[in-house]
């Protein structure tokens, strides 16, 4: 596997502000290969400690907050030295381990020399309860499901990851290279970017494999449920989670709390739904009234859509078969074009501070995503079939006229005015393709015939 988040790992080996490392994540998205990883290609050791595995490791933060007598008996542990610069100690399942997610504190504090990463399954939850971690002494690193350029990383298509490297401009895609990468893409919304699931893929061919890992880690997700939520919330957790899909696949893919359960009021339920949120199992996409800064200013906290961490996962919850695959463009279009939507929410999360929101004009006009980037808020649209005109989109130009609209789609790469059209299959070099849109000869050519 390769990934991209690698960088920002070593780039935070070399920082002189370095400050122990927390990565968040959902479970079996590749935290701990991750750091593995790292460990091995970029230290000469590695000092692994699991808290689930290793139960007696709780003592020696429980009973001592010095830092280098802490690491000292760690290093017994693990049988050889732990050297400042040149040892990654790695914390896993940290989360099982309250003390030690403290000492951390002692550790930026009074060993700053000393390399320090965590991971652990559901650290949202805890990070979300200021009293579980040490305010301002650490740093947070978010590992997301694997994108469809991982996906292709993982695939070994080498050519086709070349080709899309060596875009510089908004030209026609040739179609030896569009119709492989939709293609691709395809498959990518069959297994999502689940690691597990995509090297099944990758290095099996085997779909009754992808299969069962998505069921498997769905079941885990669900038994998490019953183990960290409080006993309150656990049976509205099952129903909010179950009805997902069904909530995505209306018209309007407005939340509706009576969609979970008939004559359930939102108070009763909000509290698992934000757990689910800060778990990082789903995300909550607010409405927005208008592209203003700062756009948190702007939310309607009444509004808003819930989509899953992964597109693949949200197939399987949906039990839509692979057979899909085969019949046309359907996997895009399936139930309103929520896999498409949620597919490029997963790539917008991974490339934006700040999660996307949605806009809306009463009951009139609706454009599915906007993105700040810089100071400028940018609309998204997302059309999943052949038809890919938008009246919304067009009244959202008229209203706001900004700089630049996007719009994915099935459709080739294009400019025409305002408007990029981009190919789905290159989501994640949307930040790259705006930069080219936004070039100064094409903004003043925009704005003359404005």
């Amino acid at each position: 596997m390769r990934r991209t988040i690698l960088n920002k790992l070593i780039s935070w080996k070399s920082s002189e502000q370095r400050k122990p490392l927390i990565l968040k994540g959902v479970r079996q998205v590749g935290k701990t290969w991750l750091l593995r990883e790292f460990g091995k290609k970029y230290y000469e050791n590695t000092a692994y400690f699991n808290f689930d595995e290793q139960s007696g490791l709780k003592q020696y933060f429980e009973t001592d907050k010095d830092a280098r007598r802490i690491i000292k008996n760690l290093a017994l542990i693990n049988g050889a030295p732990i050297l400042p610069g040149k040892t990654l100690i790695i914390f896993d399942e940290i989360q099982e381990c309250n003390a030690a997610l403290n000492a951390l504190k002692y550790f930026c504090e009074n060993a700053p020399e000393y390399h320090v990463v965590c991971a652990g399954s559901l650290l949202g939850i805890r990070v979300s309860k200021p009293e579980s971690f040490p305010v301002g002494k650490v740093e947070f690193l978010t590992v997301h499901p694997m994108t469809f350029t991982e996906f292709l990383w993982a695939s070994k298509e080498e050519k086709l990851i070349q080709y899309i490297d060596n875009i510089d401009s908004l030209d026609q895609i040739p179609d030896i290279f569009f119709n492989q990468l939709h293609e691709k893409l395809k498959m990518y919304f069959i297994t999502g970017g689940m690691p597990e699931s995509v090297r099944a893929w990758a290095e099996e061919q085997d779909i009754a494999r992808v299969q069962k890992v998505l069921q498997d880690i769905l079941n885990a997700y669900e038994l998490d449920f019953s183990k960290h939520a409080e006993i309150k919330d656990i049976a509205k957790l099952g129903l909010i989670w179950s009805s997902i899909p069904s909530q995505l696949s209306k018209e309007n893919k407005k939340f509706i709390y009576r969609a979970v359960k008939e004559g359930v009021r939102a108070r009763e339920y909000e509290g698992a739904l934000t757990w689910l949120c800060n778990a990082g199992l789903a995300y909550k996409i607010y409405r927005n009234t208008k592209p203003g800064l700062p756009v948190s200013a702007y939310d309607d906290p009444g509004a808003f859509k819930l989509y899953l961490v992964d597109a693949g996962l949200l197939r399987r919850l949906a039990l839509l078969d692979p057979v899909s695959f085969n019949e046309g463009n359907r996997l895009f279009s399936e139930f309103k074009g929520a896999l498409s939507e949620n597919y490029i929410l997963q790539s917008l999360a991974a490339q934006y501070e700040g999660l996307p929101r949605y806009w809306s004009s009463g009951a009139t006009a609706e454009v599915d995503f906007m993105i700040q980037r810089g100071n400028d808020i940018l609309p998204i649209e997302v059309k999943s079939d052949e038809n890919v005109r938008g009246k919304s989109f067009a009244l959202y130009n008229q209203k706001y006229a900004p700089l630049i609209r996007v719009r994915f789609s099935l459709k080739n790469l294009k400019k025409d005015g305002n408007l990029v059209n981009i190919p789905m299959f290159l989501a994640d070099h949307l930040d790259k393709l705006i930069g080219l849109a936004l070039r100064p000869k094409d903004i003043e050519s925009y704005q003359e015939n404005a």
